[in-house]
């Protein structure tokens, strides 16, 4: 399994952001610890709200893991091409843009810096939104030439607006299925009707601030809903596609 969204919380590097919020303490230990027997082989690591836009944390955590996982970057829009440069050789391989939590404050100025990181290294752009401002944000994300959805989209409502993304060729993480209100096996099963491509699954560990923390059994949901075959592209091909990761050997 490639888990495509997992955040690591290091106690050695201060939290900044998050309007106050200060989770407990998730090291590579503990995440290891929490994944053992789920077949990881990689993945990728996402800078959250309350981590703010410092590196440190991130860079630490992805010498730690090793070189079968990336880094996904949450950056002020005047990050220089020579930064972003700097951060492709460290491992990271993607930006994230947090219209969830508040850290993306100009999202004007934060699409341009992810045209500047697609061009220059082919980085996606990932966002973490209610699924229901889609309708107003379509057309200003719409130049991004490769984006992601955290959290199933987070709305049952905004299902709809998601679905026409995915169309359009986004991609959604199958990930966090206790947060929000979607029924997680009928957004997979939605999902992958417009695009069996467009799904990636991780763990969303350590599940901050979510009403039900991941669990192994979300495994079995997602098989459950998509069978055998589509569930091993989500649990690892796709998710390898997007962030260009080579395929491990047996």
């Amino acid at each position: 399994m490639f888990d495509a969204h997992l955040h690591i919380i290091d106690p050695r590097f201060p939290l900044d952001g998050g309007q106050g919020y200060r989770p407990d303490p998730f090291t590579v230990e503990d995440y290891r610890a929490r994944t053992a027997g789920l077949g990881v082989t990689g993945g990728a690591v996402v800078a959250a709200s309350f981590q703010g836009y410092g590196q440190a944390h991130l860079l630490a955590a992805l010498r730690e893991l090793g070189p079968s996982f990336v880094g996904v970057a949450q950056l002020p829009a005047d990050t220089s091409d020579s930064d972003l440069r700097d951060l492709h050789a460290a491992g990271v391989r993607a930006l994230r843009f947090n219209l969830f939590r508040g850290t993306a404050d100009d999202i004007d100025a934060q699409v341009q810096l992810g045209l500047r990181a697609a061009d220059l290294l082919g980085w996606p752009a990932e966002f973490y939104l209610d699924s229901r401002r889609l309708p107003e944000l379509a057309p200003v994300i719409a130049p991004l030439p490769r984006i992601s959805v955290d959290h199933l989209g987070l709305s049952a409502e905004g299902l709809p607006a998601l679905l026409d993304l995915v169309g359009s060729g986004a991609r959604v993480k199958a990930t966090g299925f206790g947060r929000g209100d979607v029924d997680p096996a009928r957004a997979l099963r939605a999902i992958a009707e417009v695009n069996p491509g467009a799904l990636m699954f991780g763990t969303d560990l350590p599940s901050t601030r979510a009403p039900r923390p991941f669990a192994p059994s979300d495994v079995d949901l997602l098989t459950g809903a998509l069978g055998p075959e589509q569930a091993e592209r989500v649990l690892s091909r796709n998710a390898l596609d997007f962030y260009g990761v080579p395929v491990p050997r047996p």
